[in-house]
């Protein structure tokens, strides 16, 4: 869609760049890298020192067999007890709340 003019300046005089193509080379190169980069991190996680965990079943096991007087759900210690008392907490005022929008709700409102 050329206008004819020799020197015109409209749109359609302009031409595009044509994309440069990949070379094989270049192509070549990206692909090496990306496979060392693969192995590299392969390498990275599969030899890194795992930790090492003592196996603990065995004592926790005898600390809740254990016939102390202790409730279960307070025998793993601090913070079994901390969740324990956070957990009635919540109850309870989850319960009153309960109560109370229930009460509102049944209670008419005067205008």
């Amino acid at each position: 869609m050329d206008c004819g003019k020799s020197n015109c300046k409209c749109p359609c005089a302009v031409t595009l760049p044509q994309p440069r193509r990949v070379t094989s080379l270049k192509f070549a190169k990206m692909y090496r890298q990306l496979m060392g980069l693969r192995q590299l991190s392969r390498r990275t996680i599969s030899s890194s020192a795992r930790r090492q965990i003592d196996n603990t079943v065995k004592e926790k096991q005898k600390v809740f067999q254990e016939d102390n007087g202790i409730p279960i759900h307070l025998k793993g210690g601090t913070k079994d007890a901390l969740l324990f008392r956070a957990t009635m907490t919540l109850t309870v005022f989850g319960a009153g709340y309960v109560v109370y929008e229930l009460f509102t709700a049944a209670m008419p409102k005067k205008a």
